[in-house]
């Protein structure tokens, strides 16, 4: 038991030993993420937000500007297009159009950064004018074109803005708190217009040379979707091979950006959406189709990127193909439901219809016919109170039965054309009760037809003993002899 006790007592001296070398470790790692926090604290107060130079810094980095010397001076020199038979990875032209494309989107967060310092710099000449004009190209050019200018009617606007915005900027102005920029702060506003303006300026050279080198690389793809949206797909993707491996719904969601609607209503925000949002076909769809053509442009252009990937229709015939197939599809699901047209009535049948008739089908009719007192049963007189048979309107109703008489189930029953063809036929035939002349003969006879007959017994007896049955069948009579001559 000592040795048992001891060897616990030693585990949990390990175990107390072993939590304060952690305590030890946490702490210090504590200190040194202190340190961190602390320092990234230092970074950001160092940063200067009075200085461009401190908030922009693409412009003057080296990948930015080979990418535009490359840009340029393909540009100039137009397409090679002697490395068609290169693989499409290991071509030139091609890393050089995923790199602009990655440039393109760094152009573009650089000019949201430059649009902010332009409008916090701004917002004490002019606060209103960031809620009038939203586009930051728009905005940047506007700001460089008023200054410092109080009377708006002095500047002229005309090619930067609609009439109405600019109407509605002019009267703003007149009405605004804001006062005159100092001039160091005017130059610096002014230097950070003319910064966002250049790059985009490099931003449309960048487009114009993927859209002209894409009809190259993947002209299919470009067909259906246009060449910028097929080079931000080609981008994300990591290549054309790669666009070619994904299925439909990863593309569908190449480019999507997490939004942060704060609470409001996710009913009219288009989720799982990326690049293909802005495609001419996404565009001018209906929004209640929208999602629908989604799905459809994104199938179509997987399938055309797997074309082009192994360079099966250079000409991008197959992709106009898939355009047109896709313009058809989203038509059809515009049309209206076809109308409800009324059923015609049948053709009226003039010919003698082929059924079979003779006295087996009459005699079936008139056997199966509704009788007469089915008829006044299923009748009811406007009024009159129809009788029951369990009274008080219990049971089966009794119709008009009765109505007519004294109050009895009477019916009138009128001879059918089967019950006269049968009194025809037994017209001339009688019924008697006995043959023989006897003290038991009765005068009663019986008849279908008739009823209870009063007949005379003899009658019958005197026409049958006379003529041929009287000799040849009589029980008296025997054969003639008759002589030879």
């Amino acid at each position: 038991m000592a040795n048992l006790e001891d060897s616990f007592l030693a585990d949990l001296e390990d175990l107390s030993d072993n939590d304060n070398e952690n305590l030890d470790e946490d702490s210090g790692d504590g200190e040194h993420m202190e340190e961190d926090v602390n320092g990234d604290l230092a970074d950001i107060e160092a940063l200067n937000y009075d200085d461009l130079d401190s908030v922009s810094k693409l412009q003057k980095t080296q990948r930015y500007t080979d990418i535009m010397k490359k840009v340029e001076d393909a540009l100039e020199t137009g397409s090679n297009m002697s490395n068609q038979g290169m693989v499409l990875e290991d071509d030139p032209e091609y890393q050089l159009i995923v790199d602009c494309n990655t440039l393109s989107v760094d152009i573009e967060n650089e000019i949201v950064i430059i649009h902010n310092f332009i409008r916090d710099k701004y917002r004490l000449k002019f606060p209103e004018l960031e809620s009038l004009v939203h586009h930051p190209i728009d905005y940047a050019r506007v700001v460089k074109k008023i200054g410092n200018e109080v009377d708006l009617t002095l500047v002229d606007l005309e090619g930067l803005l609609p009439s109405a915005v600019i109407m509605v900027v002019s009267v703003t102005a007149s009405t605004t708190s804001g006062k005159p920029l100092p001039q160091d702060i005017l130059q610096k506003t002014i230097e950070a217009c003319d910064r966002a303006l250049t790059l985009d300026e490099s931003k449309k050279k960048v487009l114009d040379f993927v859209e002209s080198r894409m009809g190259y690389i993947a002209p299919n793809l470009s067909a259906i979707v246009g060449s910028a949206v097929a080079a931000k797909l080609m981008g994300t993707a990591g290549g054309l091979t790669s666009l070619a491996k994904m299925p439909a719904c990863n593309v569908q969601i190449l480019g999507t950006k997490k939004k942060t609607l704060a609470g409001f209503s996710t009913a009219t925000s288009q989720f799982r959406v990326g690049y293909i949002e802005q495609t001419e076909v996404f565009q001018t769809t209906p929004p209640a189709l929208k999602m629908r053509a989604c799905r459809l442009v994104a199938a179509k252009s997987t399938l055309a990127a797997r074309v082009d990937s192994i360079r099966g229709d250079p000409s991008g015939k197959q992709g106009r193909a898939y355009r047109e197939e896709i313009r058809k599809k989203i038509e059809k699901w515009q049309e209206p439901p076809p109308a409800k047209q009324p059923k015609p009535l049948p053709v009226p049948d003039s010919e003698p219809k082929k059924k079979r008739g003779g006295r087996r089908l009459r005699k079936m009719k008139e056997r199966y016919a509704i009788t007469d007192m089915r008829k006044l049963a299923n009748r009811m007189q406007f009024g009159v109170p129809e009788e029951s048979s369990l009274g008080d309107g219990l049971g089966e109703g009794y119709g008009m039965l009765g109505q007519a008489g004294n109050g009895k189930l009477r019916v009138s029953v009128g001879q059918s054309k089967l019950a006269a063809k049968v009194a025809k036929k037994f017209k001339g035939k009688q019924y008697s009760s006995g043959g023989a002349t006897s003290g038991l003969t009765s005068s009663l006879a019986f008849t279908p037809v008739q009823g209870i007959d009063l007949i005379d017994p003899q009658a019958d007896a005197n026409r049958l003993g006379s003529g041929t049955q009287s000799t040849y069948f009589s029980e008296t009579g025997t054969f003639s002899k008759i002589k030879r001559t």
